[in-house]
């Protein structure tokens, strides 16, 4: 997968856990559950998500790494290649 396949399939999944928030409104580089008000349940489900779909296990203690799309892409990118 690229970054921008990555960045879809983040922002599907975005989008099943929160459907009002329209993608376009997504930052890039700012933490998500700021910006987009998720709570930590939110966050832990996308996060999920994204990693189920991915096959790339996520372990709790990066989850300061994907905290941001931006984050949640490079690191994907470094597991998965």
């Amino acid at each position: 997968m690229d970054s921008l396949e990555l960045k879809t399939l983040i922002l599907e999944e975005l989008n099943n856990i929160a459907p009002e928030i329209e993608p376009h409104e997504v930052p890039d580089d700012q933490d998500m559950r700021d910006a987009l008000e998720l709570d930590s349940m939110d966050f832990l489900n996308l996060v999920t998500a994204v990693s189920k779909r991915t096959q790339a296990a996520i372990p709790e203690a990066d989850y300061p790494k994907v905290l941001t799309v931006n984050g949640m892409v490079e690191y994907l990118l470094n597991v998965l290649n």
